[in-house]
């Protein structure tokens, strides 16, 4: 795992990457096969630089409370770990702190014990470039990091006994300690967190402006690795930054798209979903997700090769939910389809009809989409047939710019135009308002 000075999971001194033993519990409760979610597991490992030496499963009704999957499992992959010299064990499910503990006291100081949001938050930390990223990376590492120092320093002192002395080893010093510990990350939240309202002011400014121009702004939304960079590249011939990896993209970025009929919208990238996304997680990339809650349309894109997919699409519906968005226009897009065979797209047309097949790859199905898009934009929209004078030129550029323009010819008067208005621009055209069409 990199270093990056964001990242808060400790890191191995050694140049070969850390071993990592993973472990997944199917609960009753769960909606995924457990094979998918490990294997999902497993990707987000690749991608923070680790390698998977090993892993165990077991099946529970719920999880225990002491260790999450009860002492006797817990020695037993104790026993693994050190038969194979795992560095780290990664729980697929989120740990409390209580529980990392217990676990992290069960395997020994020199195995670290780690679950999915902290692994997500390691990706986050390597991946994120903007301040505005990086600081939300830190929010969201301080708060993980606040419940659990009790137990770190616990771990410490235990440690310490063991040694026959150190920092910690003593109660009281080590309670000392955990208390200017936590004082010290409540200070680094409330300093992050005021920051960020700094930073997400001059966004809203961004965004204000953004809205006054008239343009219709447009979100891709999907779960991580659907493509919706490489979506982003091709529909606006960008170079937003593209990898097969989960998590590759975690800072919104925002690009001018020209529609078929000429008018300009603006297309926002955002980070990927997953799924047992903590609400904490959300809520501290909240002015990122902004970006969707704020859209008029939002770009659900969907890997239509992903064997997963359905519970796929759950999970972005359900976080879109979660943030207030689901009342937006939303244009399910299934990417990769130059994978699938033509009873497979069939089948996807049969199952959601109104969604549109494309790839990014080759090219597929976007000019329908770019259709799609300007249908739904337009559906915004006011109709007006207006007479500008010949002296407003402003006016016919506004319209060429910013409008949908159906219908252009000339008379002794002026420039005769058909359009499509956006709400935010009626008041400029209502004054050159013609009673009804004379197209011939």
């Amino acid at each position: 795992m990199s270093t990056n000075k964001n990242r808060f999971i400790p890191q191995s001194t050694a140049e070969e990457p850390e071993r990592a033993f993973l472990v997944g519990v199917e609960l009753d409760a769960d909606h995924w096969k457990l094979s998918e979610t490990m294997a999902e597991l497993h990707r987000l490992v690749d991608t923070d630089g680790a390698v998977v030496v090993g892993q165990t499963t077991q099946r529970l009704s719920a999880p225990v409370a002491a260790t999450y999957i009860g002492s006797g499992k817990a020695h037993e992959i104790e026993r693994m770990c050190k038969e194979l010299n795992v560095d780290v064990v990664i729980f697929d499910d989120e740990l409390s702190p209580t529980q990392q503990s217990n676990l992290e006291h069960i395997f020994g100081r020199d195995i670290k014990v780690i679950d999915r949001t902290a692994l997500i938050l390691d990706i986050f930390a390597m991946h994120a470039t903007s301040k505005e990223g990086r600081m939300q990376v830190r929010l969201a590492q301080n708060e993980y990091l606040y419940p659990r120092l009790r137990g770190m320093w616990a771990h410490l002192a235990s440690a310490g006994n063991r040694m026959g002395g150190g920092v910690g080893s003593r109660f009281g010093e080590g309670e000392s300690q955990l208390e200017v510990d936590r004082r010290l990350v409540r200070k680094r939240i409330t300093s992050i967190k005021k920051d960020l309202k700094h930073l997400q002011q001059n966004r809203n400014l961004q965004r204000s402006s953004r809205m006054r121009s008239g343009m219709i702004r447009i979100a891709l939304a999907g779960y991580t690795n659907a493509g919706k960079s490489s979506l982003m590249n091709r529909l606006t011939d960008s170079h937003v930054l593209q990898y097969d990896k989960l998590f590759a993209t975690v800072d919104a970025t925002t690009r001018k798209l020209r529609l078929p009929g000429g008018r300009e919208v603006t297309l926002t990238d955002t980070v990927g979903f997953i799924q047992k996304l903590p609400t904490k997680l959300i809520d501290a990339f909240k002015s990122t997700l902004e970006e969707i809650n704020k859209a008029d349309i939002i770009l659900h894109v969907i890997d239509a090769s992903s064997p997963s997919r359905a519970e796929q699409i759950a999970t972005v519906n359900s976080t879109i939910q979660q943030i207030g968005a689901e009342k937006i226009d939303r244009i399910e897009v299934f990417n990769k389809c130059d994978l699938l065979t033509e009873n497979q797209k069939r089948a996807i047309e049969r199952q959601m009809p109104g969604s549109i097949l494309a790839s990014a790859k080759t090219g597929e199905g976007i000019d329908r989409l770019l259709q799609r898009i300007e249908a739904v934009a337009a559906s915004k929209d006011t109709y007006m047939r207006v007479c500008i004078p010949f002296n407003r030129g402003d006016l016919v550029s506004l319209a060429h710019d910013r409008c949908q323009v159906l219908y252009e010819t000339y008379d002794s008067e002026g420039t005769i135009l058909e359009l499509r208005i956006p709400n935010d621009f009626v008041v400029n055209f209502t004054p050159y308002k013609e009673a009804k069409s004379k197209r011939k």
